[in-house]
């Protein structure tokens, strides 16, 4: 799972860790920290994402439940500070608009499933 925050950019998968935890990655140094600061993070150059955590499932999901209940912005990349990480942010959501028919502000079809 690809967690997009205003801070950080994560991703969540089920490997290499005990039943009860999730590995938590990271691209950049310090976002794994923004959102579990208590978290021992590996890094480790060379692989897809340098930086690693194990962390119980349980907090994961209270963190993530948190970051959502303090959701304060109406438009989610003018909420990201970090000029990189909202460029990556603007890449990604053009990237994904082309999945929408007509892609982002067309007037295609209004119909919903």
């Amino acid at each position: 799972m690809w967690i997009c925050l205003n801070d950080s950019f994560l991703s969540i998968v089920d490997k290499d860790c005990a039943e009860d935890e999730l590995l938590v990655r990271a691209r950049r140094d310090g976002d794994i920290e923004r959102v579990f600061p208590d978290a021992i993070v590996s890094v480790l150059p060379g692989t897809d994402y340098r930086c690693r955590a194990r962390i119980k499932r349980t907090e994961v999901a209270a963190a993530v439940a948190k970051r959502i209940v303090e959701i304060d912005y109406d438009n989610f990349k003018d909420g990201v500070r970090d000029r990189a990480l909202h460029d990556a942010y603007l890449g990604v959501w053009s990237t994904l608009g082309r999945l929408q028919p007509g892609g982002p502000y067309s007037r295609g079809s209004t119909r919903s499933r």
